[in-house]
């Protein structure tokens, strides 16, 4: 894109899109980061390493190779890997994992793509990826938060509080108590 007004040339804005590491938030992740790729977006879009070995396995290598402007990056969970390598990982353990490990090789992932010929000029995010908040913040780079569930989800989290006290829910076993 080239800007008459000025004479100079423009880059295309590089977001770069994180889902949870579950199916149903990796799915609608992929499809926003494909509408903004459509737009003119230049995307790298980011799963653990575990979910990106998942993705290879399923789809073949090949199918994550993109294109130039639609790139795979992969940053660690903090989990030893699990033995069978088909197993799904347990949610509580994992979402803890995450948030006391994943900030520094978010933070150096953004460093390594701000170094680039393509700087990431926005995040998105799912609401689950709390780390990436502090990140966005002391780089100076815009956010946004998505919930990549169903509005009855959105509304269950909403409420788990009310459902909690009200007994409605049991406390024990609960995943977030």
């Amino acid at each position: 894109m080239t800007d008459n007004f000025m004479g100079s040339i423009q880059k295309k804005p590089h977001a770069l899109c994180l889902p949870a590491p579950a199916q149903g938030h990796i799915n609608p992740m992929l499809k926003v980061a494909k509408i903004l790729h459509s737009k003119g977006f230049h995307i790298t879009f980011v799963n653990t390493e575990f979910n990106h070995q998942r993705l290879i396995k399923s789809q073949g290598s090949e199918a994550l190779h993109g294109l130039p402007s639609f790139c795979f990056e992969t940053i660690p969970d903090g989990l030893p890997p699990p033995q069978n390598p088909d197993e799904t990982q347990v949610f509580p353990t994992l979402w803890k994992s995450m948030d006391e490990t994943c900030l520094a090789p978010f933070k150096s992932l953004l460093t390594k793509l701000n170094a680039s010929s393509s700087p990431v000029t926005c995040i998105v995010a799912d609401l689950f990826m709390g780390f990436t908040l502090d990140a966005a913040k002391e780089l100076d780079i815009p956010e946004i938060v998505l919930w990549t569930s169903g509005v009855s989800a959105l509304m269950c989290v909403h409420e788990q509080n009310n459902l909690l006290e009200r007994g409605l829910v049991p406390r024990e076993g609960n995943i977030y108590t």
